[in-house]
């Protein structure tokens, strides 16, 4: 029996989810979370083999950082991402997390249910689409971003001051700053909005 966790912040999105997945042989939902927090509590107390993760839950929380968080548990379960975000930014920032797949919400049932079966067997589950440019990017290396910076630059993006991003990420602002400088080099600019603009044009924000 393979046991999945639901964590997406849309009430209609899990009860979807939980319908299409709890009417297969083999598969049981043992729990749902609305919250990044909350996902990674019930990833460590009911113990599931899959955590379907989306990416963002609100301004203030990432799906990437709790892939993250679940990843270092004791005994971690597998964190497939499934999301309306395609953007390389976000594929990539995810991946890094130690997502083990990624899928995009319009895929079709019979595409989520054999990711979530690779997934729990511990294989890579990743739509075509998404492991064509993944491999396209492997193939020709362009700049890229960790998942925190990643983080970092989309509340800036979204005209967030140093002190306030560190304070969402819970982080401080020497460790902001220190993130923004590697993100100015990485990018080759000089200027917060510049490092914004580069990112959108190379497919880091959306």
């Amino acid at each position: 029996m393979i046991r999945i966790l639901i964590a997406d912040d849309h009430p209609v999105v899990r009860a979807g989810l939980r319908a299409l997945l709890d009417g297969n042989d083999g598969i049981a939902v043992v729990g749902e979370a609305s919250t990044p927090d909350e996902a990674v509590a019930l990833a460590a107390e009911r113990s599931p083999e899959v955590v379907l993760m989306d990416l963002q839950f609100g301004p203030d929380a990432t799906g990437a950082d709790a892939t993250r968080r679940i990843r270092a548990l004791d005994a971690p379960p597998y964190v497939l991402v499934l999301t309306n975000y395609d953007s390389d930014g976000d594929i990539l920032g995810a991946v890094e997390a130690g997502a083990s797949g990624y899928l995009l919400k319009d895929a079709p049932p019979h595409e989520l249910l054999a990711a979530a079966r690779a997934a729990a067997s511990g294989q890579s589950a990743l739509a075509p689409a998404i492991a064509g440019r993944l491999m396209a990017r492997m193939r020709s290396p362009q700049v890229s971003l960790s998942a925190r910076e990643i983080e970092v630059l989309r509340l800036v993006a979204e005209g967030a001051s140093n002190g306030e991003v560190a304070a969402r990420l819970h982080i401080s602002d020497a460790t902001v700053k220190s993130h923004l400088v590697h993100v100015f080099s990485k990018l080759g600019v000089s200027s917060r909005t510049a490092a914004v603009s580069e990112a959108r044009a190379l497919g880091m924000l959306r």
